[in-house]
């Protein structure tokens, strides 16, 4: 199987254009066209894991963290990430990392650990912003299903559980064309007036190259008349976060026991409350990794508790009692990943090689 057909089944499910802007997901170590005879999963790619591809004869190591994040510029084996680049390359090993992207996706990182730990209702905590824009194009009116369908084929007119969404209204388009011109109706020299269909639909920005050659290629005219407008909407199935709600309420530190078992975590560090007046847990945010930026997103979300890691000392003073802030550990919160690129690639390859690595690539430990 060729590389790129894995890391486009990735992308479809976490477009690159969705990762954050300090962020370096995608192929780092390889040549999309190279043949791949098994794929080693990973939250981190270090020497270990490089070892761990050569024994189950992997060549392609799929990693939630990129190894490549800042700029090289020298590779000398100095350090452990110059050395797990070296051995790489040297055993013609590929690097391919999905991080933020697939962090910011409804079907991501957090619904994971949304899914591990019994939510629903679930939806994006801090939605993006500037994400979507929409499309408005003009077509003769026996030609607009097929341009509408084309559009949809090629990602417009999605909007949260919903496909093929578009806006249609009839009038007419004039038009002159000159002594160079091809014209599909009426006659160059004369003006000539044609029933047309307005036809208005979203899509998100990384689409719009895409979108607008399948436009081009199937709109009956010479020239295609469209405008496209950047939206402020908030873009609601991507964006960083998640919350949702218990089943059924459960009191702090029952849920906190639960949690800890279910995150298999050592440690979990969170904010004092009052156990006099303990309230209830039925609300919770959630962030895989590091989400001490989204706590003003959680309190106005009125989550009862928020679920991340990296919280350093003074940042629990913010939650001001508002929420309880239960930071589990980066790699644990994001250690069930493996298992999502795994659900992601089965389904489109039931019988390719997949290995979920047995390296426990945690730098930290608790004694």
């Amino acid at each position: 199987m060729k590389l790129k057909e894995i890391t486009n089944c990735i992308e479809s499910v976490a477009p690159l254009a969705f990762q954050e802007s300090y962020d370096n997901s995608g192929l780092l170590i390889g040549n999309e066209n190279s043949e791949i005879n098994g794929v080693l999963i990973c939250i981190d790619c270090t020497e270990e894991i490089i070892d761990e591809a050569i024994r189950k004869k992997c060549n392609l190591v799929l990693a939630h963290h990129p190894i490549i994040f800042e700029g090289l510029k020298k590779i000398t084996g100095k350090n452990y990430i110059q050395r797990t680049i070296l051995k790489a390359i040297k055993n013609d090993i590929a690097i391919y990392a999905a991080h933020t992207n697939l962090d910011n996706v409804a079907n991501g990182v957090n619904k994971k650990i949304a899914d591990k730990i019994g939510l629903i209702n679930t939806k994006i905590l801090s939605p993006k912003n500037n994400f979507l824009r929409k499309l408005v194009t003009f077509c003769p009116t026996e030609h607009a299903d097929k341009v509408r369908n084309a559009l949809f084929s090629a990602g417009a007119g999605t909007i949260g559980n919903y496909e093929m969404c578009s806006f249609n209204a009839t009038g007419f388009g004039t038009f002159k064309g000159n002594k160079a011109a091809q014209p599909f109706v009426g006659k160059k020299g004369q003006l000539h007036a044609e029933n047309e269909v307005k036809i208005e639909s979203i899509f998100p920005f990384y689409l719009e190259e895409k979108i607008i050659s399948k436009l081009i290629e199937t709109h009956p005219y010479e020239e295609v008349a469209y405008d496209i407008y950047a939206l402020e909407n908030k873009f609601l199935t991507v964006g960083s976060g998640m919350i949702g709600e218990l089943p059924k309420k459960e009191k702090v530190m029952s849920f906190l026991s639960r949690i800890k078992k279910t995150m298999q975590t050592d440690c979990i560090r969170y904010t004092k409350f009052s156990k006099e007046k303990e309230k209830d847990i039925k609300t919770v945010a959630i962030c895989g990794g590091s989400g001490s930026f989204l706590l003003s997103d959680a309190i106005a979300a009125k989550a009862d508790i928020f679920i991340t890691a990296d919280f350093k000392y003074h940042q629990f003073f913010d939650a001001e009692n508002s929420l309880i802030i239960a930071d589990i550990g980066h790699y644990e919160s994001e250690q069930f990943t493996k298992e999502l690129f795994y659900d992601i690639l089965i389904e489109k390859f039931p019988k390719f090689a997949l290995h979920l690595s047995k390296t426990n690539t945690n730098p930290i430990n608790y004694l």
